[in-house]
């Protein structure tokens, strides 16, 4: 899939940015990355929501091999090939996958810095003068 393939096949659902990604493209939308397209093929993000609709169409998640093992991605999940012919059905699965990309970054918490610890700064005191008694 190259770039022009991928911008016309989001043509329905709207503008879209499209970054190398390892071995091919990262596609977000309101700064948003919601969907890969690899050698492997297109998927999009899913989520607890979204991956029922993905299991019923029979659809995988996103899988790649190590040397050791087989690493299974199930936050992206493969776009059925049905929808690369219906691209308002593809654009109604592009903006789920938005919503969980969008859902899933509101559960990271924002890493808040610490604080710098405040220095306590002690103001000199006037001297007190020494009372000297006559006694």
């Amino acid at each position: 899939m190259d770039r022009e393939f991928l911008i016309d096949l989001f043509a329905d659902f709207g503008p879209v940015t499209i970054r190398k990604m390892f071995s091919g493209y990262g596609i977000s939308a309101d700064g948003i990355n919601f969907a890969l397209a690899l050698r492997a093929g297109l998927f999009f993000r899913a989520d607890e929501q979204t991956i029922p609709d993905y299991e019923a169409e029979g659809s995988k998640p996103f899988q790649y091999q190590t040397r050791a093992k087989t690493v299974l991605v199930n936050s992206y999940w493969e776009l059925p090939a049905r929808l690369f012919d219906d691209s308002e059905e593809l654009a109604q699965w592009a903006r789920a996958a938005l919503a969980a990309a969008g859902r899933a970054k509101a559960k990271k918490r924002p890493k808040v810095k610490k604080a710098e610890p405040t220095k306590l700064v002690a103001k000199k005191r006037p001297a007190k003068k020494a009372v000297r008694s006559n006694h």
